[in-house]
């Protein structure tokens, strides 16, 4: 753990700016007296900065008068660390596994927006399968790869994401209405996976769940993808969840051990 005892002399506003950032990523949540005691400095002097972090959007609060929390500029700061690394190249064998284990096609997917970009792909050994779908871009509330990472995001980023609270619908199964994604998003949380039956394109569903960097901020996402006349029922936890809950375990070690 990092030593947070002040400096003789006192520290620039700009040290103890960086200081506050590592705090907020230990921690997670970090209140203004918090702040001003681990800092030694006033309570007005850490809502100071704290205020400049997040007009610059390296730190976030949930609500007026709450903790502070990681922002998406520390989320896209982490992105970049993990392009540096190449996530790709991280997951691919995972996703050869995870199409081994299930048979089914499997793959990896970033956030772009409101849409989620195909990144990778590797395809069912079966006749009948999901082709590759590498490139493809479809609204995130469409596909499970999407709804696992929209869960993952602080309530504060999925706001400013949907501000209007407008959804693209693609299938006749598309959850197009707020309140009934954000029901789900929840449920998704207590779970740890995202189910996707034909909403994003007919015939093809899906289930999935988030990949996360060290502070647990969602980085991308892993998904079984099949077609919906094979899709598990009620069992769906019994069939596909626990191998693709195995490769991301291992992805993320993986990820973590290089960062």
């Amino acid at each position: 753990m990092p030593n947070f005892r002040p400096r003789p002399g006192g520290a620039s506003s700009v040290d103890n700016a960086l200081r506050l950032l590592e705090l907020i990523g230990e921690r997670q949540a970090l209140r203004v007296s918090d702040a001003a005691e681990l800092l030694a400095v006033a309570p007005s002097t850490a809502h100071r900065l704290l205020h400049s972090l997040r007009a610059r959007g390296f730190v976030l609060q949930d609500k007026p008068n709450g903790a502070y929390r990681p922002g998406p500029v520390l989320n896209e700061i982490g992105l970049a660390a993990i392009g540096r690394i190449d996530i790709r190249r991280v997951a691919h064998p995972m996703l050869e596994q995870l199409r081994e284990w299930t048979q089914e096609t499997a793959s990896l997917s970033l956030l772009e927006g409101r849409n989620v970009r195909f990144v990778d792909c590797v395809e069912s050994p079966r006749s009948v399968r999901v082709g590759n779908r590498t490139g493809v871009v479809l609204p995130a509330n469409c596909t499970a790869a999407g709804k696992a990472i929209l869960a993952a995001l602080p309530s504060s980023e999925l706001a400013r994401r949907y501000a209007d609270g407008e959804l693209e619908a693609r299938t006749n199964s598309s959850v197009a209405d707020w309140a009934v994604l954000e029901a789900e998003l929840a449920e998704i949380r207590e779970c740890g996976y995202a189910v996707n039956r034909g909403e994003g394109e007919a015939g093809v569903s899906a289930v999935a769940t988030a990949l996360r960097d060290l502070t647990d901020a969602p980085l991308a996402s892993i998904a079984v993808v099949v077609p919906t006349g094979r899709m598990p029922g009620d069992e769906i936890a019994d069939v596909l969840v626990p191998p693709l809950l195995r490769a991301q375990e291992q992805i993320q070690e993986s990820l973590r051990a290089q960062l």
